[in-house]
C-alpha cells in the first residue's frame, strides 16, 4: 500500500494586522530571521516600514545617547534599544528606548534565561513619525494597563514631546519644572530633559541639562540607594 507523503509543517509568516497570542507571535517571528522588527500590541501584529534618518534614525540616536549617558552614571540602571519586552500575553513591543532598574538592584522586571525582559519597564520612549496614532493609542493603552512608570513620546511631525507618568491607574502628562523649564523623571532622579533643545536637534544642550540632573542631590541619593540594595544581596 502506498503511504501518503507527509509534508513538513510550514510556519505561517507574520503579516501586518494578524491577531495572535504571544506564543504564536513568537513562533512566527523566530521563523523569520530576516524580519528585524515586529511588535505585538494588544494582540495585533505591527511590522513597521523602513525608517528615514530625519524622521526616526537621527532622533532615535539622540534618545539613546541621552539615556545611555544617564545609565553610565547611575549604577544598577540598564537601558535598552529596540529590545523585545514580554509585557503581557497580548503585548510584546520593541520600544525604541527603555530604562530599567536591574533586578539585582531591586528592579521590578525579570530577565529570563534567554535574556528577554519580562514585565513592565520603568521608563519607555518612542520616536513617533507615522506611528504616532499607534504610540498614543493602542501602545499607550497597553503600557498604561501594565503600569509602565513613565512613557515618553517624541512626535516628530508635530515637533512635540509628551512625557507621561503613571499615577492612580492612568498616565498623567508631566509639566516642565518652572525653575528651569526641564522635564524631570519622577522614577529616575536626575534624568532631566531640555525638550526645547531636543526638538531643535541641539544634543549638546540636552546633555548639558542632563549633566545638571546627574549633579543634583536627588540623583546622588538615588544612586547610593541602588548601590546599598545591591550590597545587601
Amino acid at each position: 500500500m502506498n503511504m501518503p507523503i507527509r509534508r513538513a509543517l510550514k510556519v505561517p509568516p507574520l503579516e501586518n494586522g494578524d491577531r495572535l497570542t504571544r506564543d504564536e507571535f513568537e513562533r512566527r517571528y523566530f521563523a523569520m530571521p530576516e524580519v528585524k522588527k515586529a511588535e505585538l500590541i494588544e494582540g495585533v501584529v505591527f511590522m513597521p516600514s523602513p525608517v528615514s534618518f530625519d524622521y526616526h534614525g537621527g532622533p532615535h540616536a539622540d534618545l539613546v545617547t541621552w539615556t545611555g549617558v544617564y545609565r553610565a552614571h547611575t549604577p544598577g540602571v540598564g537601558a535598552g534599544d529596540n529590545t523585545t519586552v514580554r509585557l503581557d500575553l497580548e503585548n510584546e513591543p520593541q520600544p525604541d528606548v527603555f530604562v530599567i532598574v536591574r533586578p539585582e538592584f531591586g528592579g521590578r522586571v525579570e530577565i529570563d534565561k534567554e535574556g528577554y525582559v519580562n514585565g513592565s519597564p520603568d521608563f519607555v520612549a518612542e520616536v513617533s513619525g507615522s506611528s504616532a496614532s499607534i504610540d498614543l493609542g493602542m501602545k499607550l493603552t497597553a503600557y498604561q494597563r501594565n503600569r509602565v512608570s513613565e512613557y515618553l513620546v517624541w512626535r516628530i511631525y508635530d515637533n512635540a514631546v509628551d512625557w507621561f507618568a503613571y499615577k492612580r491607574g492612568k498616565f498623567v502628562a508631566l509639566a516642565p519644572d518652572p525653575s528651569d523649564g526641564f522635564l524631570k523623571s519622577r522614577v529616575f532622579p536626575g534624568l532631566w530633559l531640555d525638550a526645547i533643545a531636543l526638538l531643535k536637534g541641539d544634543l549638546a544642550a540636552v546633555l548639558a541639562a542632563l549633566t545638571r540632573g546627574l549633579e543634583s542631590p536627588e540623583h546622588k541619593a538615588f544612586a547610593a540607594k541602588l548601590v546599598a540594595k545591591k550590597t545587601k544581596k
